[in-house]
């Protein structure tokens, strides 16, 4: 049976030019002074607005196949491109039972205060989420009352009596796809058709 934690430690610089020895090396006395031992670090020389870090991925890679027990980072911002990715990778990591540590700001997710700090930055994403959602329906609506149409626009227009055909065919169990090619229109052009 394992007693010994494993820790990989993700350390970031913005460029080549810079160095992530000092990152490292805190890191590494902070695992020590946890009694961690340190399985891998993982470093990356390349901006955080990146969408693909490659030792980022390695990192969540091998906490996928529960070979760290704890990830420890020197703060947030070398971590999150953002707060929803910065969120949804601790949410991930929290369901592969792996701490989240973030070594100068207090955030340490194997003890109760920081799981009420993660909690508390999840619901504040959570929020961020839901007034965005908010603000895109009160769009679409203003659209709507506006009369714009909105969506993608038909292949060509139906005329009545086409619609007529279609809902006439549709009775006798043609079905939805045969009708769009047989007049030459989109399944949802043909489904609208059918329903109005």
């Amino acid at each position: 049976m394992r007693t010994t934690t494993r820790a990989g430690l993700y350390v970031r610089v913005s460029s080549g030019s810079q160095d992530t020895k000092a990152q490292e090396s805190a890191l590494r006395t902070y695992a020590q002074s946890r009694g961690w031992s340190v399985v891998h670090v993982y470093a990356d020389k390349i901006s955080g607005a990146r969408d693909s870090r490659p030792a980022l991925d390695a990192l969540m890679a091998a906490c996928r196949q529960r070979k760290l027990d704890i990830a420890l980072v020197w703060k947030f911002d070398r971590w999150g491109r953002s707060l929803r990715h910065l969120i949804a990778s601790m949410e991930e990591l929290k369901r592969l039972g792996v701490a989240f540590v973030s070594a100068t700001e207090g955030i340490d997710t194997t003890v109760p205060s920081g799981e009420l700090v993660f909690a508390v930055i999840a619901a504040l994403a959570q929020f961020e989420r839901t007034l965005i959602g908010e603000r895109v329906k009160a769009g679409i609506a203003e659209a709507k009352r506006n009369g714009k149409r909105l969506g993608r626009p038909p292949i060509r227009p139906l005329s009545a009596a086409e619609v007529q055909k279609i809902r006439a065919a549709r009775r006798k169990g043609a079905t939805l796809r045969r009708l769009a090619s047989e007049f030459r229109t989109s399944l949802w052009a043909v489904h609208q058709a059918c329903r109005s």
